[in-house]
């Protein structure tokens, strides 16, 4: 069995992303420990000893996470203030 056929790891992994993501916002890391998390359950099920497709799996979950996220949150309209003409424009 490899470290990340633990299922506590999978959680102590999501834990420090979920951490990492208050110090640095901008739903950079939620998506990844939202992803680590449900790691946890899969592996406690123990559908695969694979570490391939334990990552495959984990890169799915997470892809899947930060789509939820972006769906749900999105960017903001007006977030971005984009200028259509120059100062310099006479």
């Amino acid at each position: 069995m490899t470290l990340f056929g633990i299922w506590w790891v999978w959680i102590t992994l999501g834990a420090g992303l979920a951490v990492l993501e208050v110090l640095v916002p901008g739903f950079l890391f939620l998506g990844f420990a939202i992803a680590a998390v449900i790691m946890a359950a899969v592996v406690t099920v123990n559908l695969t000893q694979s570490l391939p497709v334990l990552i495959l799996i984990y890169t799915l979950l997470a892809l899947l996470a930060w789509l939820g996220l972006r769906a749900k949150f999105g960017t903001g309209k007006g977030d971005v203030k984009v200028w259509h003409d120059d100062i310099n424009d006479n």
